[in-house]
């Protein structure tokens, strides 16, 4: 027969509570953050409400400055956090990858999730998620075989590689200006059809 006592089972539902508790903590993060980065229009700010201006071209300069402020300000920092979160997440769960390797897969998974968004948010949400949660399940596979040491080995390197990092902020951010711009040439090109109003 079994004898069950406390301290065996605290030994036990220790480590499986602490489990959870992280395991949770990760997958809402991820639930929450991937959703937000798949969206095509990111920031829901709408900074132009605060653009009081009557005369039509003064107006439309004025709007033109607070798109800037958000996608020439707000945008990169955006990116530039969800791109260290990857980072580090690929840091700690790419076993071997150089720390370069690690820098341009973050950096190109938020370009290929910015892309997406623009032709599906269905699509972009999928691929937003992919990553994070692969690398989750990598971790429970290869739980043994986790090494901190390393990963705070291979990210104490980051500031010899600073000088990428600008480079890449730069492209993302051209490539976001790209899109919105092919984005409104085509709805100008092919206008959304409204339905005819029905007889009655």
């Amino acid at each position: 027969m079994v004898s069950l006592n406390f301290t065996d089972a605290l030994a036990v539902i220790k480590p499986l509570f602490f489990f959870i508790i992280g395991m949770v903590i990760y997958t809402v993060f991820v639930f929450k953050f991937y959703k937000f980065i798949a969206r095509k229009d990111i920031f829901e700010l709408n900074l132009n409400q605060y653009n009081s201006a009557e005369q039509g071209l003064f107006k439309q300069a004025i709007s033109v400055f607070f798109y800037i402020i958000e996608y020439i300000l707000i945008f990169p920092i955006f990116v530039f956090f969800w791109f260290g979160i990857l980072t580090i997440l690929l840091a700690f769960l790419a076993e071997g990858q150089p720390l370069t390797a690690i820098l341009l897969v973050s950096m190109a998974l938020i370009g290929t999730v910015r892309v997406a968004a623009y032709y599906s948010e269905d699509l972009s949400r999928d691929v937003a998620k992919m990553l994070p949660f692969a690398l989750l399940g990598v971790f429970l596979i290869n739980i043994t075989n986790f090494s901190y040491i390393a990963a705070f080995e291979l990210l104490s390197d980051l500031p010899s590689h600073w000088e990428i990092i600008p480079y890449y902020l730069i492209f993302i951010i051209l490539l976001e200006f790209i899109l919105r711009i092919i984005t409104l040439l085509a709805g100008w090109i092919i206008p959304n059809e409204e339905p005819e109003p029905e007889e009655m």
